[in-house]
């Protein structure tokens, strides 16, 4: 197998890889999200650039993954969405990223279009991310695009999918990674998870269905109470432990600005360092760190479990 990526490079050496998040809004000026990777460079290996997360209409993936990468050194994760291109669309893109430099991507389905502020706007999935990987695979391996024509020039891109641990049936979610699998995938981020025992019954599941992949466990330090009571209530299938969101409620009502944001970053550390401790002891590839606008949290996490 050719490695193009320091991402894949780390997977393929066997270290516990820490990948980070940057989420580029709805902006031409990139700033904010240059700066946060050059805080998160040394901490994790390469960092999604997100694609319209929630179907939201933001700057293009595609120029913000080159421009983190040309500014900062940091590697990239292209995320790559259905929801808003047809195929021929899709190849045009991933032509584009392997022209800048992009070495790897994150093939997604995407979130329905009228969840965001477009919501007039029409879907597309013409393709899904099983496809869409196929179709990756079929540039790299084979040198042609989805209908078998000639491509010029090297196609050099890793491909990953996504997974979701929390879901009922568990089952019919190790169906759908064995599916992307088969297509060509080659390593996986998990949705966010705070149960490390659903986690440990996620891998047992893959290895009885025969399912080899690199895994990267996806977790999300809560930044503040708000934060917090939303991701709980409102994001589909992820639910916040009793315990941890009591905490974090208690640390709401310290009146000290600096002081309420020291209590949470240690109610986070505390749950989260024993969890990645354990994680380590999983067949886990590494952890997915969804700490966007929270870029503090990271080096004394990733430091704590070396």
């Amino acid at each position: 197998m050719r490695i193009f990526s320091n991402l894949m490079k780390e997977i393929k050496e066997g270290h516990f890889v820490f990948t980070g998040e940057l989420e580029p809004e709805k902006e031409t000026d990139l700033h904010n999200t240059i700066k946060a990777a050059e805080e998160l460079k040394g901490y994790v290996v390469a960092c999604n650039v997100t694609d319209n997360p929630n179907s939201m209409a933001y700057i293009s993936s595609l120029v913000a993954s080159y421009l983190i990468q040309e500014r900062t050194g940091m590697e990239a994760i292209y995320q790559l969405r259905c929801t808003d291109r047809n195929a021929a669309a899709l190849t045009s893109d991933l032509l584009g990223a392997c022209a800048l430099g992009i070495r790897n991507v994150l093939a997604l389905t995407g979130d329905h279009i009228g969840l965001g502020d477009y919501a007039k706007a029409k879907p597309v999935y013409d393709l899904d991310s099983a496809q869409l990987t196929y179709m990756i695979r079929k540039m790299v391996d084979e040198g042609v695009d989805l209908y078998g024509n000639k491509i010029h020039g090297d196609v050099r891109l890793h491909v990953g999918v996504a997974a979701n641990p929390n879901c009922e049936p568990l089952e019919a979610e190790i169906l759908k990674l064995a599916r992307k699998v088969e297509a060509g995938a080659e390593f996986a981020q998990t949705q966010v998870i705070y149960d490390i025992e659903r986690v440990k019954e996620f891998f047992e599941m893959m290895r009885s269905y025969g399912i080899k992949i690199p895994v990267l466990v996806g977790i999300f330090p809560l930044k503040s109470y708000g934060v917090a009571k939303f991701f709980d209530e409102h994001i589909a299938g992820v639910h916040v432990p009793e315990e941890l969101m009591e905490r974090i409620t208690k640390a709401k009502d310290e009146p000290d600005k600096q002081k309420r944001k020291e209590k949470i970053l240690e109610i986070n550390l505390d749950f989260f360092i024993p969890f990645l401790k354990e994680l380590k002891r999983t067949e886990a590839a590494g952890c997915h760190i969804m700490a966007v606008g929270y870029p503090e949290i990271i080096p004394p996490l990733t430091e704590a479990v070396k």
